[in-house]
């Protein structure tokens, strides 16, 4: 703990040897926008499979529970792996870790548009997966790290904004692609997008002890705040998944919307999934702790909605748009929360928020099953509602204990 503090006066008083490794200001934006790529990239090859899911099952002649696996077995991956790999690499320079992240991704992404069989394919996306893991955690302090603290809240929100786009652009435009051609296009683009980011990192972006990088640290380490932030993350992952993993089953059977219909509201929910993580970037360094609880309760009020009032249609739409809007924020501002409140090295912290989530939305997608198999897709609504409840308990009563203990004091200067 005392290390972090000297970490984050060194970097304040300018003392610090990383400040004459940062990279010049015209690099600085460059540098962000290549990670966002990245982020774009990852999080779209995590995803496409969904819409190339027939495709995939009909060339390679598996079912499509296998292919299905493919979607799995990659979020599984990335919870487990993401502490374990982010803990090894630690004293790795941050340049050097991100062209060997996105070197993999560029491989596995060709590897699986190559792949004459499923096996193949499924060890490629495995490969991308443990990339991923890794990514979230240094992706973040690394971006923050080019900005002034006061800023650092909107560079989150850009990178959000970012991997969001992947629902709203990214798998919609592969899943065309796809269709127009054969599954292995849009794959092998992928490839081509990591290719871009990997360049633009290896050249502009300097090598300099992960350490001394000026996000390194946390501004307030707090041992309570971030277990907080860790358990009311994983619960709202849970709680949002355990609805949302049966969101077209919900809509045709209890919303009675078409299959047309279906597809075009998966738009509005990314359309609304995009708007949240840009509207709470704006906010998010002015109030980081509101951010986190404003979108958990928007998220409970959705699916709650959903459940109560989800059988007439016009209602649907619009509590369905609120669980999208508050979707991606909730991850976003426990992402900025790091930041703030990491006990140690804010890549560590990183790494188990991203897993905590990831599991979060593991257990959700588990639960939904079971409570579809006993009793009705509304109850697993119910469900994730309640959960997204206690979500909003943990942080309730983290913040009374935290009140109790001390005054909040500002971390800005």
């Amino acid at each position: 703990m005392d290390g972090a503090t000297e970490q984050v006066q060194r970097a304040r008083t300018g003392k610090d040897s990383t400040i004459t490794r940062q990279p010049a200001p015209w690099h600085k934006p460059a540098v962000l926008g290549a990670l966002m790529l990245a982020a774009l990239t990852f999080n779209t090859a995590e995803n496409l499979p969904v819409g190339l899911l027939e495709l995939i099952s009909d060339d390679l002649r598996v079912s499509l529970s296998a292919v299905g696996l493919l979607v799995t077995g990659y979020g599984v991956t990335v919870a487990v792996a993401s502490v374990p790999i982010t803990h090894v690499v630690r004293a790795v320079p941050r340049r050097h870790v991100l062209t060997g992240l996105l070197a993999a991704l560029v491989v596995s992404s060709l590897v699986a548009a190559l792949a004459p069989s499923y096996w193949l394919l499924l060890g490629a996306r495995l490969l991308t997966a443990f990339a991923q893991a890794l990514f979230w955690a240094v992706m973040g302090p690394v971006a923050v790290g080019l900005f002034a603290p006061e800023v650092r809240g909107r560079v989150v929100g850009a990178l959000s904004v970012a991997g969001s786009l992947a629902l709203v652009l990214g798998v919609p435009a592969g899943t065309w692609l796809g269709r127009q051609s054969t599954w292995q296009v849009p794959i092998a683009m992928l490839a081509a997008l990591g290719l871009v980011s990997l360049v633009t990192i290896a050249v502009l972006l300097p090598t300099s002890r992960p350490e001394e990088e000026p996000a390194a640290y946390a501004t307030g380490p707090d041992v309570r705040r971030f277990g907080t932030v860790l358990a009311a993350g994983a619960l709202s992952a849970a709680g949002a998944f355990t609805g949302y993993t049966y969101i077209v089953t919900f809509l045709g059977d209890v919303s009675g919307f078409s299959p047309h219909a279906v597809s075009a509201l998966f738009v509005v929910f990314g359309v609304a999934c995009l708007a949240g993580v840009s509207i709470t970037g704006v906010f998010l360094d002015r109030f980081p702790q509101s951010a986190l609880a404003t979108a958990v309760a928007t998220q409970a009020v959705g699916m709650l909605g959903l459940y109560a009032f989800g059988a007439h249609p016009v209602a649907a739409v619009v509590f369905l748009a609120l669980m999208g809007g508050a979707l991606g924020p909730v991850f976003m501002a426990t992402q900025n929360a790091m930041l703030h409140c990491a006990p140690g090295r804010t890549d560590i912290a990183f790494a188990a928020n991203s897993g905590a989530y990831n599991a979060g939305i593991a257990a959700g997608a588990a639960l939904g099953g079971l409570v579809l198999s006993l009793a009705d897709v509304r109850s697993a609504f119910l469900a994730g509602g309640l959960l997204t409840v206690g979500s909003c308990a943990v942080l309730l009563g983290g913040h009374l204990l935290r009140g109790r203990r001390r005054p909040e004091r500002s971390t800005r200067r």
